[in-house]
């Protein structure tokens, strides 16, 4: 029995299981049905940080900025303009004639208390990425703000574009708080919620209020529904017999069958996660190997980054060779040294560093077995008996920061902020997860974080990404790819955020 055959049977006692699907999905009632493996049970954005709920939250709220994904751009949004007062004083024109959901107006107020919210600790919000540097924010007219920053922050923009800068009604939140918003969510957005399951199901219905000159536009679609499936066999069942129209994280054997399907389309699409395999310079756990220059090096030729990126990782993805995704701000990689694939010159690297035989060694992951396991075997190819320890995410975390691992594979998505201080700074400047400690990196990346100034701060990134490679601290891998598998009847970009805009999505 062939992979396919085996795949449609799965999925038809999938569906027997799951019992007659109800005619919500499809063009023919312009009712898009989505779907994910994990619901969300509070959909405010101030509490909740998973990409589900990044997902449905860029449809019902809106930002002050919003950032294009084709190329990146920053464009006007809730804000009509902006500028910088000095180094520490941003200030923001609003938008006039928005109207939330619930009819509230739009206004300064609104900003100031959104703001203020997030950037109070007390509050415990899970959006904490960009926060911590607003220091106050004033309101200086009906529709304009000033916010006053604690430290020089270049990227406060990309924080303002990308992370959950989402404006809230502040007299509806202020009344019903958390668990109202919950429940009835109030925002700007294109669409507004009119049902809630919590964890279970969401229904969107097109906002025709949503203002003139968003960025965003008008949802082309009708209906928009968010079902919960636990189980990829189940989503695909609901796919194959037209219960949803649109699954994502389809795992490479699932994307092959569905692609056989002519009423599918099935696509690969790059996002900003990278993988990397990592190394205990410093010796957090002990006189390893790895901590010499020519055994990270060998480490870095012994393995074959685009046979990986290929046959594993599937459409999408390319081999990098810095420490950051190419579309972020600073993410230079021309003067970095290239790891080429080359096995005669990782054993000559490994005999000039003593380890003529090659070493027994622990390498540790935390998520996609078959890649560590790829990396297993080129090394043991080139003398290195890598043994794999597979831990949960956490438990890596916690072990990494404490008396830590000489070898790691891991990834890192920069919570889709498009400026290598979500990446590169966060590992090599210092902090708990730097197992470098390379000062002159630390400062070069500190000058970079410090300065509006767009030629100094690529200037330094740029030195600090030479000097990452040629000391090989980390070998990155490739870009991470994602499968989208929806009804052939739907129009849909992926986006390399990882945060797919149904409202720019249309039938065909």
């Amino acid at each position: 029995m062939n992979g396919h055959i085996r795949l449609v049977l799965a999925c038809a006692l999938a569906a027997c299981l799951l019992g007659a699907s109800p005619a919500w999905a499809g063009k023919a009632n312009d009712t898009l049905v989505y779907t994910s493996e994990r619901g969300e049970p509070n959909i405010d954005i101030w509490y909740n940080s998973s990409r589900e709920g990044l997902m449905v939250s860029r449809m019902i709220w809106d930002q002050l900025i919003f950032r294009d994904p084709k190329d990146m751009s920053y464009k006007a949004h809730l804000a009509t303009s902006w500028k910088w007062v000095d180094d520490l004083t941003l200030e923001f024109s609003l938008r006039k004639g928005v109207k939330f959901h619930n009819g509230e107006k739009f206004d300064a107020d609104d900003v100031k208390f959104s703001l203020d919210f997030l950037a109070n600790p007390a509050n415990k919000t899970n959006q904490r990425r960009g926060r911590e540097f607003i220091k106050s924010v004033d309101k200086l007219g009906p529709y304009k703000v000033r916010v006053n920053l604690k430290e020089i922050t270049p990227q406060i923009l990309e924080y303002f574009a990308a992370s959950a800068f989402m404006m809230f009604p502040n007299e509806y939140y202020g009344k019903v708080r958390n668990k109202g918003m919950a429940l009835k969510p109030i925002g700007t957005g294109p669409y507004r919620v009119t049902f809630v399951d919590p964890g279970k199901l969401v229904k969107l219905v097109r906002y025709d209020g949503h203002f003139a000159g968003s960025a965003k536009g008008k949802g082309a679609i009708k209906n928009i529904i968010w079902k919960t499936i636990p189980g990829k066999y189940a989503q695909v069942a609901e796919l194959l017999t037209g219960g949803v129209d649109w699954i994502w994280r389809v795992n490479p054997v699932q994307a092959n069958n569905l692609k056989r399907n002519p009423n599918l389309s099935v696509i690969a699409g790059e996002t900003m996660r990278i993988g990397y395999v990592g190394f205990d310079v410093v010796g957090r756990s002990g006189n390893s190997p790895v901590r010499k220059l020519k055994v990270r090096q060998a480490i870095s030729h012994a393995i074959n980054r685009a046979a990986m990126a290929k046959n594993l990782a599937g459409g999408g993805a390319r081999v990098i060779h810095v420490a950051c995704f190419p579309t972020q701000f600073g993410c230079d990689d021309s003067a970095a040294p290239r790891y080429n694939y080359n096995q005669a010159k990782a054993r000559k690297l490994l005999a000039e560093a003593g380890y003529p035989n090659g070493f027994d060694i622990d390498i540790y992951a935390f998520r996609e077995r078959p890649y560590a396991e790829a990396i297993i075997g080129y090394l043991r190819e080139v003398g290195i008996r890598a043994k794999l320890k597979f831990l949960k995410y956490r438990a890596l975390r916690n072990k990494l920061r404490g008396d830590g691992v000489p070898l790691f594979f891991m990834t890192w998505g920069s919570g889709s902020v498009n400026d290598i201080s979500a990446i590169t700074s966060f590992f090599f400047k210092q902090g708990p997860d730097d197992v470098y400690g390379d000062q002159q990196v630390t400062d070069w990346l500190q000058k970079g974080d410090t300065t509006l100034d767009r030629k100094v701060r690529a200037a330094n990134y740029k030195k600090a990404l030479t000097r990452i490679a040629q000391q090989s601290y980390w070998l990155p891998l490739y870009t991470w790819s994602i499968n989208y598998a929806y009804s052939k009847e739907l129009d849909f970009t992926p986006t390399t955020d990882e945060i797919p805009r149904f409202f720019h999505a249309k039938w065909k």
